[in-house]
């Protein structure tokens, strides 16, 4: 991966939003809900204050408005803190 999350970050892919028809209605990407969950792709280091407990690889729940959107390569990724994630999926 060529972003190296620094300090306390996370380098997190979202999970693809769902697809949802009504009675064959298709429902624009504009409308479709924002995932809230998704896989982590690179951990940053951790600060002396915070030690990182995420480790590449897991499924996290994080909030509606967290971390900030980026493009890489044509896909699409969420940097945040790992204070922004509120769970891990076992």
């Amino acid at each position: 991966m060529a972003i190296k999350p620094l300090a306390d970050r996370v380098l997190i892919e979202p999970a693809p939003a769902e697809t949802k028809t009504v009675g064959g209605i298709i429902i624009p990407d504009t409308a479709k809900e924002k995932p809230l969950q998704g896989t982590v792709i690179a951990v940053g280091g951790g600060t002396k204050d915070e030690e990182m407990v995420l480790n590449v690889g897991d499924t996290v729940l994080y909030g509606k408005y967290a971390g900030t959107e980026l493009e890489h390569e044509g896909k699409k990724y969420l940097i945040m803190r790992q204070s922004d994630v509120v769970a891990v999926l076992a």
